[in-house]
């Protein structure tokens, strides 16, 4: 998916927004958002929004040397969702078909999103999927029924991973097809927002039930051109890929590949790529 003019002052909030994370000082928070603004006219509309964020997170990497200033925030996340799990699991159990309540389970958890400019409230969200009406008036592409056959049909899984925190929702998920095929779960290589790095997806136990490979990608999206030949292997050879979140959409939506793309729409462009509307679950 290219990136649309609409999705330049959603990098310019992103980069304040983290600014303020990182510094509490204005002048800091200003020379950012100069370096930011340096940028945009070397942009070309023909990159995908993952390319052009991954930019932008260099200046920080560079300005504050590396430093995940998102740890926090990533580990408060990951431990309120482990808290959630048994709860999860529990309502798997009593669902007359567990595939389709662990699908509804990974969109819900897609929630946690620190990129998006999110007005779904967590809470709520995690409330509703409790009571088992989160998909309740939904709208959305939900292509299940051709999920499920072709999932029934592959051997080797590779499962996209997108936030912290969310990565529990798609461990239920995992825990629902990995007896009988291998999945593999790929991560971020280096701290950008709130993704999902290894270090997550082993506090959450997903190397419990999947083997977890960095892609080798610095960036909040999925780009081919900056992956681990180790990964490109796999996504090359998987029979089914699962692809989790927004940024993994835009960065792959163009790709010849057999790919399942699952998330909720929390962004206007996202919507109107899609043809869905905001809050709506995606599953194609």
């Amino acid at each position: 998916m290219n990136a649309y003019l609409e999705c330049i002052p959603c990098f310019f909030r992103q980069a304040l927004e983290q600014a303020r994370l990182f510094t509490g000082n204005e002048i800091v928070h200003k020379e950012i958002m100069n370096e930011v603004a340096a940028l945009v006219p070397r942009f070309s509309l023909g990159l995908t929004p993952p390319e052009i964020a991954r930019e932008m997170h260099k200046l920080f990497e560079k300005r504050f040397e590396g430093k995940d200033v998102y740890k926090t925030i990533k580990y408060q996340s990951n431990r309120r969702a482990m808290e959630l799990y048994p709860k999860l699991k529990e309502k798997i159990a009593q669902s007359e078909d567990r595939l389709l309540t662990a699908v509804e389970f990974a969109i819900a958890g897609n929630v946690i999103d620190y990129a998006a400019k999110n007005t779904l409230n967590i809470e709520e969200e995690i409330q509703k999927l409790l009571k088992g009406d989160f998909a309740a008036g939904r709208k959305g592409v939900f292509e299940y029924e051709s999920f499920r056959k072709d999932l029934g049909e592959a051997k080797t899984v590779l499962y996209l991973a997108d936030n912290a925190g969310e990565i529990i929702f798609d461990r239920v998920f995992i825990e629902e097809f990995c007896d009988n095929r291998k999945v593999i779960f790929a991560v971020r290589d280096k701290p950008v927002i709130n993704d999902a790095l290894m270090e997550d997806a082993i506090f959450c136990g997903i190397d419990k039930i999947a083997q977890v490979i960095s892609s080798g990608v610095d960036a909040p999206g999925t780009i081919l051109k900056y992956c681990s030949g180790e990964f490109l292997n796999i996504f090359r050879q998987a029979d089914l890929i699962i692809s989790k979140g927004q940024g993994n959409f835009e960065s792959l939506s163009q790709e010849k590949r057999h790919i399942f793309f699952l998330f909720m729409v929390k962004c206007p462009v996202i919507a109107k790529e899609t043809g869905c509307k905001m809050g709506d679950i995606v599953l194609f």
